[in-house]
């Protein structure tokens, strides 16, 4: 049986809970579209975004170490695909809408610069030079609305409102503090801790799969013990390196969801950690900042890339032909230059200070 868009929207409303963010409550789209009447709006937000340039440049997008560090490692798209899945997966047990956290999800990283969070830093000082900044989320906004063009209509992607709405309130710690992001439907809720859930064990996972982090320097942070205690419970002592981290490691995003899952169902109004778990993330966060984070391994290579990015700014600043044309054509320079280079993986970026000398 082939269902047309009404039967598929009947589907959702009797899946979903009562809570949740239908499609079929969409406020639309900023530029209005004949429906095809075979997706339903956020699984074609989610295709979209899946089949965009911008999505794809993610694979060689640094998340901790640089792409070239190493072929195990996260980037920015194993990164995002991770918050993706672990975002479903709330939803899933909460009976939210799938699509539309995933969408959010998909997008969230799609305006990150290369080299992580200080290339994000670097494009932040040299703007400040203009009275300018810069946030990656708000540069994976611009992304979609503007800067993608797959479409004779229009700029942008034309996401959903509910989409944009997502991303323009998506806040962890990474990004600005202090700053009031207002009410969210529940599903871009989930995502902004999903992507902290995501973060914090992939980069653990990573940290001591490099050997810069021990599982040593985890031993005092309760959600990393009890995580080992179950493990040990039920394998006993496992000698195998990748396969002991990885029985923990995925223990302790087990119980970071099963927080959020009872918090909620004592409210069914906030997705949230309870107090006791935002205490026990802190105690790991604090071990991945101090031994891993601002280790010499690390630092120092994304230092590195920081100072290419500011050079390249400045070379464009003083050579404004450099940039292409669709950058420039309807910005200021400073503008252009931003979105040219928060759009390059991190080997583009090397090739381009290769060319410069």
């Amino acid at each position: 049986m082939v269902r047309d868009q009404s039967q598929l929207e009947e589907l959702e409303r009797a899946r979903l809970a009562a809570y949740a963010m239908m499609s079929s409550d969409t406020r639309g789209r900023h530029h209005e579209e004949r429906e095809c009447g075979a997706r339903l709006c956020f699984q074609k937000d989610k295709d979209r975004i899946v089949h965009c340039k911008a999505f794809r440049r993610l694979d060689e997008k640094t998340q901790v170490f640089p792409a070239f560090f190493g072929d195990h490692y996260r980037t920015r798209l194993t990164h995002t695909i991770e918050v993706a899945q672990i975002s479903r997966d709330v939803c899933r047990r909460l009976g939210l809408n799938e699509d539309l956290a995933e969408a959010i999800a998909l997008a969230h990283d799609l305006g990150h610069p290369p080299f992580g969070h200080s290339g994000e830093e670097a494009l932040d000082e040299v703007l400040g030079e203009f009275g300018l900044r810069f946030e990656h989320n708000e540069q994976s906004q611009r992304v979609v609305e503007k800067l993608e063009k797959l479409y004779p209509e229009f700029d942008g992607l034309n996401l959903s409102f509910e989409v944009l709405e997502g991303l323009q309130k998506h806040q962890t710690i990474w990004d600005r503090s202090g700053e009031e992001v207002g009410e969210m439907h529940l599903e871009g809720q989930v995502v902004n801790l999903a992507d902290e859930i995501a973060y914090t064990n992939h980069d653990m996972d990573d940290g001591l799969r490099s050997g810069i982090l021990k599982e040593e320097d985890l031993e005092e942070c309760r959600l990393w013990s009890e995580a080992v205690d179950v493990v040990r419970g039920r394998y006993g002592e496992l000698e195998d390196d990748d396969v002991r981290r990885s029985r923990i490691i995925s223990k302790v995003i087990a119980f970071m969801i099963g927080d959020i899952c009872a918090n909620f169902e004592e409210s069914e109004s906030e997705i949230r950690f309870g107090e006791e778990m935002i205490e026990k993330v802190r105690e790991l966060r604090k071990v991945l900042f101090e031994k891993f984070y601002l280790s010499k391994e690390v630092k120092g290579k994304l230092e590195e890339g920081k100072t290419m990015i500011k050079q390249l700014f400045k070379y464009y600043m003083g050579n404004p032909e450099a940039v292409p044309e669709k950058y420039r054509r309807e910005n200021c320079l400073e503008v252009g230059a931003k979105d040219y280079i928060a759009g390059m993986t991190d080997q583009f970026l090397r090739k381009e200070i290769e060319k410069i000398g």
